[in-house]
């Protein structure tokens, strides 16, 4: 008869273990799935970049007649979006995210330092300027 403890060691062998994608270590907010998104459809744009501005071209001074006249240079830049909007265009997107993150704290935390140091000089500057206006008054 089989313990316990060795039949659930013997079904969690079983099962594969949980994978973890060290390239994407985080979880990331709303926000910062919205910048990966925002990346990830600039990259698509930039590999349809001839697509888009034959379109774009196409389209000039029209309105509701860009729709049919220009169907050609819109099907063309279509289905090179589609072709390139990709999970794997997504997943080089992240990485680049995930690369470029430590450059961007910096940013962050330099401009935090900025404002900071922005608001300790308001802040005595302020405090100056009561001091002489109490002198003011004192005299």
């Amino acid at each position: 008869m089989a313990t316990p403890s060795t039949s659930s060691d013997a079904s969690s062998s079983n099962t594969a273990p949980k994978k973890f994608n060290l390239r994407n270590p985080l979880p990331l907010s709303a926000p910062q799935e919205q910048e990966v998104k925002a990346l990830y459809y600039k990259r698509v744009r930039g590999h349809c970049a001839p697509e888009i501005k034959a379109f774009a071209e196409c389209a000039v001074n029209r309105t509701v007649t860009a729709t049919w006249v220009c169907r050609q240079q819109r099907l063309t830049m279509n289905s090179c979006m589609l072709a390139h909007a990709t999970r794997e265009e997504e997943d080089r997107a992240r990485e680049e995210w995930f690369s470029t993150y430590p450059d961007r704290r910096r940013v962050r935390d330099e401009e935090l330092a900025r404002v900071e140091k922005r608001r300790e000089e308001v802040i005595r500057m302020m405090r100056e300027d009561e001091r002489k206006q109490k002198e003011a008054k004192e005299r």
